[in-house]
């Protein structure tokens, strides 16, 4: 027998549909699109190629219930207290179980100038324009469409983010998400459009309060990078560690615009990203990377795609493990360059440091390229701390577990050393040290 508001029952969706009865036709109409696609669609086996050596067994939707529905254990104004990440903002939102918990706008000068920043729900019916141009309007490829329609299906809560051309905000704008309870289901969701020269960065922050909760998410972002635009996404994923997520990413970066994506992740019990950069315009450029701490059994599955539709652009991913414990990752990437995309850079790298001899770590990199004037590359390592440099600090009366976690965080440094915000940086860098101390 299935708990009440179970999420995949019939009942659940219609009665989260009646509750929206005031909503634009076109949002409802969608919703209910997703949710029989969402049942027509195949649950993941193990002959797909593209869920190749992950844990399908896993993957199991029963026992989740609807977020909203699903009440909680921590007091509201205690999540609005742990959501002080980055003091220095220019907006934030905070939601738990898919629920508005706290919201600080925009200053004057920037909604002056056009800036919009809402909650989805919100954004759906004073932006109905922008929302059905962009919301979700790039196609999940990689694996998980069952889930994606899903996450159509019951979305309501995210973040709404609209940059007007010209318009450049100095602070972050943060996002924070919790789970709240057990068994929850939530589908929390990130629409960032930048116009032509703009420039912003945006955080998320997608956390459970209690480190043993059992959950279900499948968030989704929608990244727009117009024509000569600067748009830095960075995403830091804590979920509790008997949770099952799933993170599904799309980039489209127009005409000489400039996108970076840092994706944080050290919760869940399995957790499943994917991200899918489209260069649509020559001259841009996008760093696609990735800092994860595995322990335990904990498995994460990470899958890539980089599509260069034009050329005389860049694409770089670098997605960094460290693993330790009987922990499991998976990297899958792809490069594919279409025929009149000449003159692409593109290049992709997964480096995997095992800690603990136990861990695994399976790279499957990969090329598709059909113009001939191209400079690309892929590549994928996997090897223990070296030798040498755990005797220099052993030499030095640094306690063994004390100097292989300095290895690790030096491991992910050469990344976080380039956030400009250094308050975001020591952010995720406490995060990761974090793990270490469970």
């Amino acid at each position: 027998m299935g708990v009440p508001n179970e999420l995949t029952s019939r009942d659940t969706f219609d009665a989260y549909l009646a509750a929206l009865k005031d909503m634009p036709q076109w949002w409802l109409d969608l919703k209910r699109e997703s949710w029989e696609r969402f049942h027509e669609l195949p649950m993941p086996h193990r002959k797909d190629e593209t869920w190749r050596f992950a844990n399908i067994s896993g993957v199991n939707l029963e026992g989740y219930r609807l977020g909203e529905t699903a009440g909680g254990e921590v007091a509201e104004k205690d999540l609005v207290a742990r959501s002080e990440h980055v003091h220095q903002r220019a907006g934030r939102l905070v939601f738990a179980n898919d629920q508005l918990i706290d919201s600080e706008a925009v200053t004057r000068e920037l909604a002056d100038q056009g800036v919009i920043w809402l909650p989805l729900e919100q954004a759906v019916r004073e932006h109905e324009d922008l929302l059905r141009k962009h919301f979700m309007a790039q196609p999940i490829k990689l694996g998980s469409e069952k889930f994606s329609a899903l996450h159509s299906a019951f979305c309501s809560a995210g973040s709404f983010l609209y940059v007007p051309k010209g318009v450049e905000i100095d602070l972050p704008l943060v996002a924070c998400h919790w789970t709240n309870g057990q068994d929850a289901g939530i589908f929390p969701h990130t629409l960032l459009i930048a116009e032509d020269l703009a420039r912003v960065t945006l955080v998320d922050f997608f956390s459970s309060p209690e480190r043993k909760a059992r959950n279900y998410v499948c968030g989704v972002n929608d990244l727009y990078a117009g024509p000569g635009s600067r748009v830095t996404y960075i995403s830091a994923q804590n979920w509790g560690r008997d949770s099952l997520a799933f993170h599904l990413n799309s980039t489209q970066a127009f005409k000489d615009s400039f996108v970076t994506s840092l994706n944080v992740n050290v919760g869940s019990r399995q957790a499943r990203t994917e991200s899918h950069s489209q260069v649509l315009g020559e001259g841009a450029h996008t760093e696609m990377q990735s800092l994860t701490v595995a322990t335990g059994k904990q498995e994460f599955d990470q899958r890539t795609l980089q599509t260069h539709f034009k050329g005389h652009s860049v694409s770089d991913l670098l997605y960094k493990n460290a693993l330790l414990d009987d922990a499991r990752t998976i990297f899958s990437g792809l490069i594919k360059v279409v025929e009149e995309a000449q003159q692409t850079d593109a290049y992709q790298t997964n480096r995997n440091l095992l800690i603990s001899p136990t861990a695994e770590a399976n790279a499957l990199p990969g090329l598709e390229i059909l113009a001939n004037d191209v400079k690309c590359s892929h590549g994928a390592t996997s090897g223990q701390i070296d030798d040498e440099q755990l005797y220099y600090m052993l030499a030095r009366g640094i306690p063994e577990k004390t100097a292989k976690q300095l290895l690790v965080f030096g491991f992910f440094e050469d990344i976080l050393i380039k956030l400009e915000n250094e308050e975001i940086a020591e952010n995720l860098r406490t995060l990761i040290r974090a793990q270490f101390g469970e």
